[in-house]
């Protein structure tokens, strides 16, 4: 078990690392805060580290999972249309204002299981409508920002099923702390020199600039085209704002815009989709011309066929990811049921919003402009990984010749 004192101990670096590697928070800059109810000791810890490091305001909005679990038993059927749009409009305009914008992830992965499917995707929808304007300003990096997890009892008894929840709780502590290098001597150095390491990866492939990318194993013959001017970006960036920030502690991913017209193909998820509440396993996707023509999962296909349909762009890429099967992430050997983590276990694909920072000269770019080369739009952004150790990764280049990516799960 970790001591109440160590534990406190981590927490507090846990939130430093949040506020000062993060979010790379600035003296007067506001910060507005997500977290569910049961992550307040992080919030407190991180809310001391911003203002230390000159914060002029901290505002944090919490969720409650149970009062989740009555709006589904007990409100009426038009409840599930509806989404507060004044509060998303708030966000946006403080985004826009020049806050930065932390969520603490830790939500129970499994809190929608057994709740009607159809009032699930209604919500989902509505949700990622009212919340359109504040992600606009997060995918297209407009401000910094970060999440981090909470080992939450929820979250802990999903992911260590056989331990008692005091012992869960701890081992999904272990695990954070690890992947976050929050159990290393020095933290912030350590992440400074992850940093850089993925920032090599990046530079060789953006040298490379392959038209497409090719995936094959078990399940898996995907061809992911890739954007016209297509940029790799992972670990750190630079928000538009002019502060460096890391957007997902753990992080172990490069990634970039797939071509929304140009992928073709079969694919089969290697690990569970934790989707806004919801599992969603055993998923099978055919591409044809960039677009979902055939989608099947053996645990959660309502929820999966009414994320799909929630416009257009969901049935299309917004982001191709690279991750090692030896990540740190992975070589836990554990399955989080959170995709904060689970993305960077495995290389992964996401359906929807692309992000405009993975384009040359984004800034020169209105949305016209982005989608003509490729770019996709969409209310959703949803990882679900496809690596694994049995999948083999080719550059392909713009003659059609093939290199050696990733074997077994692994660089070349």
């Amino acid at each position: 078990m970790i001591e109440t004192s160590t534990l406190e101990q981590k927490l507090d670096r846990l939130g430093e690392v949040a506020v000062q590697v993060g979010l790379g928070l600035a003296p007067g800059q506001e910060l507005v805060m997500t977290a569910p109810l049961e992550a307040l000791p992080l919030v407190r810890r991180i809310t001391e580290h911003a203002y230390k490091v000159g914060a002029s305001l901290v505002t944090t909005l919490f969720t409650d999972e149970e009062a989740t679990l009555l709006r589904f038993r007990h409100a009426s059927d038009a409840s599930f249309d509806y989404a507060a749009r004044w509060l998303q409009n708030g966000l946006a305009a403080a985004y826009r204002g020049g806050a930065a914008r932390l969520a603490i992830s830790g939500s129970n992965p499994a809190l929608l299981v057994g709740q009607d499917p159809v009032k699930v995707a209604r919500a989902n929808v509505a949700a990622s409508k009212a919340s359109r304007p504040a992600l606009d300003l997060i995918t297209k990096h407009e401000i910094n920002w970060t999440i981090v997890p909470y080992a939450a009892p929820a979250w802990a008894r999903l992911a260590f099923p056989n331990e008692t929840e005091e012992a869960a709780v701890a081992k999904l502590w272990d695990a954070i702390f690890a992947a976050t290098r929050v159990d290393t001597p020095d933290p912030v150095t350590a992440w400074h020199k992850h940093d850089a390491e993925l920032d090599k990866r990046i530079q060789l492939l953006n040298a490379k600039q392959f038209s497409a990318l090719h995936f094959r194993g078990p399940g898996t013959d995907l061809r992911v085209g890739l954007a016209d001017g297509h940029l790799w970006l992972g670990g750190g960036t630079t928000a538009r704002n002019g502060i460096r920030c890391i957007p997902n502690m753990p992080t172990e991913e490069v990634f970039t815009t797939p071509h929304k017209d140009r992928v073709d193909g079969f694919v089969r998820s290697t690990k569970p989709l934790s989707y806004q509440g919801t599992l969603i396993e055993g998923i099978t996707v055919r591409f044809e011309g960039g677009r979902v023509v055939k989608a099947k999962a053996t645990q959660g296909e309502a929820i999966l066929q009414g994320m799909l349909d929630t416009d257009h762009g969901a049935r299309h890429l917004g982001e191709v990811a690279l991750v090692p099967h030896s990540s740190p992430v992975a070589a836990s050997g554990l399955l989080f049921w959170n995709t904060l983590f689970d993305e960077n276990a495995a290389s992964h694909i996401a359906l929807g919003q692309s992000y405009s920072t993975c384009m040359r000269n984004a800034e020169t770019l209105d949305s016209a402009q982005l989608f003509k080369q490729g770019a996709n739009e969409s209310l959703i952004h949803v990882d679900w990984m496809i690596g694994s150790g049995d999948i083999d990764v080719d550059g392909v280049d713009m003659d059609g010749k093939a290199e050696p990516l990733m074997r077994e799960g692994e660089w070349v």
